[in-house]
């Protein structure tokens, strides 16, 4: 038997030797000999074959392992924004492997580092944005919605500058909040309301002073922080607008009762925000609830004490309203007005004060009206004084014994003088009134009463008195003429008959007749039956027409009528 050889020197040579030996050895068929050999021949091409087979599965996967490390330093340095070097692309697959590793690693390192930059400010800005919208602490999903396929520096710097304008955002936000805590603090103060529980209710947060940082500075809680503090400067706008009230009443009821000063000294905190503005009213506790309630208690108490002292006022008033009436004229019913206001009065449903104001409006119209009036009433007092002149020298013309030597008849004949250039101006004086009543009537809409009777009606009843009494004079001078004229024809007819004359100033009853004209009867201003004295005056001149047949009239002078 052949000595077998070691492996280190085995070679398919030797051992196809050593096979042919034992073969001989055998007695092994030439075709059991070329058939073991082709079989073993078939399994080296087997072995070869699967060894190539695993040697080129090897280069695959050295191709596919080269291809994915350049596609992934592709990948990175797209998502880098650079560009992938081609310095490694030589040599064999192992010395490219070799040469892409160290890259790739630094690829990798460097995305790392970006990513957690990225992460970082993206984390940041979901953090602000869930303060500014108000969800409270947002969930750490930073890197699921980061996008690892821009990682360039330049969306970097567009992250990083979104991320600067939140902050500016949030810090103007916390300005603002603090500011609007400042605003409701102040208001809190002036009004003594609790800041805290205030504050607690629009976020818990801001109950703690400390606090600071971590405020929440939302849309929700800027727009609650807004409304909160609207509501206090109304509450406050009415709590000042009620002080000033109740201090205008203080004063006006201390002045109405000529209230002690020290005793006003009380509410004199009250009485000095009368003419303070919203922004000026800054003192603590100054607008207080309690302040309100115990200045409402002393409001009410005048009240009670100042009834007594209105309705006195109040029927001052009244008394002062019926003198302006009283003096132009105007009729009121003042008892009805009087009872009215006791009635007011006495039940209580009338705010004295607004009673008294009232009061004094109409005193002020009062005298308005009274001040439109005056023109007219100087006017109708002069229009009555010289009608009473008319009328006295009427009555002085009838007198015959006017021009005797009597005592005080120089008197009478100036006054006499005088009341002629006075009447002479009646009609210049009755037109110009009638104008200014129309005129007045037209631009007021009411009638111009003058003791309960419209004006113009007195004036318009004057007119027909003076057109009848000018009628009684033309007539009396009719008359006179037609006597004249009848005397002078008996006289021609039986000749001059001696009489005895009488002295100067006397007269027989026809004389007298003749003497003083029938129509120097004077018609009274502002009467109430002046057309009915017209009427009468008419009847009374057809009687006096009735001249006697032997009736022989004396000469007399006419000219104190003309």
């Amino acid at each position: 038997m052949a000595p077998s050889l070691s492996p280190s020197r085995t070679t398919c040579a030797s051992l196809l030797h050593e096979l042919q030996i034992i073969w001989n050895e055998i007695g092994e068929t030439e075709t059991e000999r070329d058939k073991m050999l082709l079989q073993l021949e078939q399994e080296c091409l087997d072995i070869y074959r699967k060894k190539v087979e695993q040697t080129r599965k090897y280069r695959a996967d050295l191709f596919k392992s080269l291809a994915d490390f350049k596609a992934e330093i592709t990948a990175i340095a797209s998502a880098l924004g650079e560009h992938a070097s081609s310095s490694w692309g030589r040599g064999t697959l192992k010395d490219q492997l070799s040469a892409v590793k160290p890259f790739l690693e630094d690829l990798r390192s460097r995305k790392i580092e970006r990513v957690e930059e990225f992460s970082e400010t993206q984390s940041l800005i979901v953090q602000i944005r869930a303060e500014i919208a108000g969800n409270g602490q947002p969930k750490n999903n930073a890197d699921s919605q980061l996008n690892e396929h821009d990682l360039t520096v330049k969306r970097l710097g567009e992250l990083k500058s979104y991320l600067k304008e939140l902050q500016s955002e949030k810090v103007l936000r916390l300005q603002k909040v603090n500011s609007h805590l400042s605003t409701i603090h102040e208001l809190s103060v002036v009004m003594s309301i609790d800041f805290l529980q205030t504050v607690h209710e629009v976020h818990p947060n801001f109950s703690d002073p400390s606090n600071d940082q971590s405020k929440s500075i939302s849309n929700e809680t800027l727009a609650r922080l807004t409304d909160v503090i609207n509501s206090l400067k109304q509450e406050k706008q009415q709590r000042l607008q009620k002080l000033q009230y109740l201090g205008g009443k203080l004063r006006e009821m201390w002045n109405l009762m000529d209230t002690p000063v020290d005793e006003q000294k009380r509410f004199e905190h009250v009485t000095s925000l009368i003419s303070a503005s919203f922004d000026g009213v800054s003192e603590p506790g100054c607008l207080a609830l309690e302040v309100l309630e115990q200045t409402e208690v002393e409001v009410e108490r005048l009240k009670i004490l100042k009834v007594s002292k209105m309705k006195e006022l109040i029927f001052e008033r009244q008394n002062e309203l019926e003198e302006i009436y009283k003096g132009v004229h105007l009729d009121v019913n003042t008892d009805a007005a009087r009872q009215m206001l006791s009635d007011l009065i006495d039940s209580g449903n009338v705010d004295l004060s607004d009673l008294l104001s009232n009061m004094d409006d109409h005193i002020a119209k009062a005298k308005e009206q009274a001040l439109s009036r005056k023109d007219i009433l100087d006017k109708v007092q002069k229009w009555k004084l010289a009608s009473e002149e008319e009328k006295w020298l009427d009555d002085y013309e009838k007198d015959e014994n006017r021009y005797s030597a009597g005592r005080g008849a120089h008197k009478n004949l100036k006054r006499a003088e005088k009341a002629r250039i006075l009447v002479s101006k009646i009609p210049s004086i009755v037109e110009s009134l009638t104008s200014k009543v129309k005129a007045w009537e037209l631009e007021k809409g009411v009638p111009f009463l003058y003791d309960k009777v419209p004006l113009l009606n007195n004036l318009e009843e004057y007119a027909v008195q003076c057109q009848e009494r000018e009628e009684e004079k033309r007539k009396s001078r009719e008359q006179k003429r037609l006597q004249e004229q009848l005397a002078a024809e008996h006289e021609a007819r039986f000749g001059s008959r001696s009489t005895t004359k009488k002295p100067l100033g006397q007269s027989t009853n026809a004389n007298t007749m003749v003497g003083t004209p029938i129509g120097r009867r004077t018609a009274t201003p502002l009467g109430r039956h002046g057309v009915s004295a017209g009427k009468e005056r008419r009847e009374s001149g057809r009687v006096n027409n009735i001249i006697p047949v032997n009736y022989v009239a004396l000469p007399k002078d006419d000219s104190s009528i003309s």
